[in-house]
C-alpha cells in the first residue's frame, strides 16, 4: 500500500507509480519500533526511549516524502516514548502500588464526571446551530452524527442490555424509511402522521425477526440476523412494482412546521416558512430545522431507554445478556425478554429511517448495504457495551473522525483504521467501559 500505487493516465489507461522511498522509510520506522520494543521487553526502556525520540524528531525535522509517513512515524515515536516511561514507572519502587492507585483514581473521577460530560455535550448541541462555523457542511454532519447516535442507542438495546449480536440492524432502519417514503409519495401523508407509523412498522419487523432466533445464540444468532438484513435489501431491490427497485424513490416531501414548507417559493395552496415567521430567506433554515427534529428524536430515545433499563423489562435484558440459563431458572420468560428487546430497538431504528428518508428526499437499497449496520455495532462496541455516554462519543469519532482525516487524501481510511485499532488496543473495553448497576443489593459507598 505504500510502495506502490496505481494512477490513471487517460487514454494510456491505469500505470503503477512505484515509491520506493515512502517504502524504504516505512520498513526503517518499523524495524526501529520492532527493536524498541524487544528492548523495552527486555528491561531496557533507555533505548526504547531514545528510539522513540529519534524517530519523533526525524519525522519533524526531516522533510519526508508524504504527510501520511510524517503522521504515523511521529505518532511511533510518541507510543515508543511512553511505552519506556510506562516501563520504568513500574520497575521503580512503589511504581505499581502507584500506577494501580492512579488508575483507580482517575476511573473514580472519570466516572463522576461523566453526567458533567453528558451536559457540557447536550447544551453543546444546543447551541451549535447559532455558532458562527455552523455553516451548512457542518450542519449536514451534525446531522449524520446525530441520526448514528440515535441507531447506537437503538442497537444498544440489543446488543449492550440484552446481549444479542444483530448483524442486520440496517434492515429496521430500511423499514423506517421506506415505510415513510411510500406513505408520503403515494398517499400524501405527512412526516408526522408517518413516524409513529414507520416505528411501529419496524418493530413489527423486529418481532418477526425475534420469533426464529429464539433458540440461537452467538454467532449463529448473528448469522440469521445478517440473512435477515440481506433478505430484506434484495427485497427492496426486486419488488419493483411497489419499491421502485433499484431506481429508488425520489421527490420525498420533508417535514413541515404548521404546514408551512421550507422553500424559496411555496408550493399552490402552501406558505412558507420565512414568509409565515416574517424572516429573510436562508437555505440553512430547513438544516437547522432538521438538526432540532433529529436532536430531539435522539433525546428521546434515550430518555425512553434510561427508564426502561430501571424498569423490570430492562432488569430482564441485563439478567439475559449475563447468563441465559440462569435467567430461565429465575422466572423470567427469554422469549419475551428477546422480543421486545428486538421489538424496542428496531421501533427506533424506524423513527431514524423516517427521518433520514425526509432529510435526503431521495432513497433506494444502495442506501442500506451491511456497511450500515456494521458501522452502526461498531459505535456500539468502540462506545463500550451498554453505555449511553460511550455510544456518542463512538459516534463522534466514527462519523467525524474520516472528515478531520479528509485532507491525507487517499490515505484517509488507512488513517481512520489505525486510529481505531489503537482504540481498541487501548480500549479494548469500549471508550466507557464501566457501568454501574441499575439495581443494588446494598447503597452505592455502603460498607
Amino acid at each position: 500500500m505504500v510502495g506502490f500505487r496505481t494512477t490513471d493516465y487517460g487514454s494510456a489507461g491505469l500505470q503503477f507509480e512505484y515509491h520506493l522511498v515512502d517504502l524504504l522509510v516505512a520498513c526503517v520506522a518499523i524495524f526501529l519500533g520492532r527493536l524498541a520494543l524487544t528492548a523495552a521487553a527486555n528491561g531496557w526502556p533507555l533505548v526504547t526511549f531514545v528510539i522513540g525520540a529519534a524517530l519523533l524528531a526525524a519525522a519533524q525535522g526531516l522533510k519526508l516524502p508524504s504527510s501520511f509517513l510524517t503522521v504515523v512515524i511521529s505518532m511511533i515515536g510518541v507510543a515508543l516514548m511512553l511505552r519506556a516511561l510506562w516501563v520504568w514507572l513500574r520497575r521503580s519502587s512503589g511504581g505499581s502500588a502507584a500506577i494501580a492507585g492512579l488508575s483507580s483514581s482517575m476511573g473514580q473521577g472519570t466516572q463522576r464526571l461523566y453526567p458533567w460530560f453528558g451536559a457540557a455535550l447536550l447544551a453543546f448541541a444546543v447551541v451549535m446551530p447559532f455558532l458562527p462555523f455552523a455553516d451548512q457542511k457542518v450542519m449536514d454532519l451534525g446531522i449524520l452524527i446525530l441520526t448514528y447516535v440515535m441507531l447506537g442507542w437503538g442497537l444498544n438495546i440489543v446488543v449492550g442490555l440484552a446481549g444479542l449480536l444483530d448483524l442486520g440492524y440496517v434492515a429496521f432502519y430500511a423499514v423506517g424509511a421506506y415505510a415513510y417514503a411510500l406513505l408520503s409519495t403515494q398517499h400524501g401523508w405527512s412526516f408526522w402522521i408517518c413516524l409513529p407509523v414507520a416505528g411501529i412498522l419496524a418493530a413489527m419487523f423486529g418481532v418477526l425477526l425475534g420469533f426464529p432466533v429464539l433458540r440461537l445464540r452467538g454467532d449463529y444468532l448473528a448469522i440469521v440476523t445478517l440473512g435477515f438484513g440481506e433478505i430484506v435489501k434484495i427485497v427492496l431491490q426486486n419488488w419493483v412494482d411497489f419499491t421502485e427497485g433499484p431506481a429508488g424513490i425520489g421527490g420525498i416531501p420533508g417535514p413541515t412546521v404548521l404546514g408551512h414548507v421550507f422553500a424559496e417559493q411555496a408550493p399552490e395552496g402552501k406558505t412558507t416558512f420565512h414568509e409565515w415567521v416574517g424572516i429573510e430567506f436562508s437555505g440553512n433554515h430547513r438544516l437547522i430545522f432538521l438538526y432540532f427534529v433529529i436532536l430531539v428524536l435522539a433525546l428521546i430515545t434515550n430518555f425512553v431507554t434510561m427508564r426502561l433499563r430501571r424498569l423490570p423489562v430492562g432488569r430482564a435484558w441485563e439478567a439475559l445478556r449475563e447468563d441465559e440459563i440462569a435467567c430461565q431458572a429465575l422466572g423470567i420468560n427469554p422469549t419475551n425478554t428477546k422480543l421486545t428487546a428486538f421489538a424496542i430497538g428496531a421501533m427506533f431504528a424506524g423513527f431514524a429511517g423516517s427521518f433520514f428518508a425526509a432529510k435526503q428526499r431521495f432513497i433506494s437499497p444502495e442506501s442500506f448495504v451491511f456497511i450500515e449496520s456494521a458501522i452502526i455495532l461498531s459505535i456500539v462496541v468502540l462506545g463500550g457495551m451498554g453505555s449511553q455516554f460511550g455510544v456518542v462519543l463512538a459516534a463522534i469519532l466514527l462519523i467525524g473522525l474520516p472528515e478531520w482525516f479528509r485532507d491525507l487524501g487517499q490515505y484517509r481510511m488507512l488513517a481512520f483504521g489505525l486510529a481505531m485499532v489503537l482504540i481498541m488496543v487501548f480500549k479494548p473495553k469500549g471508550l466507557v467501559s464501566h457501568r454501574d448497576p441499575t439495581v443494588r443489593l446494598h447503597p452505592a459507598g455502603a460498607g
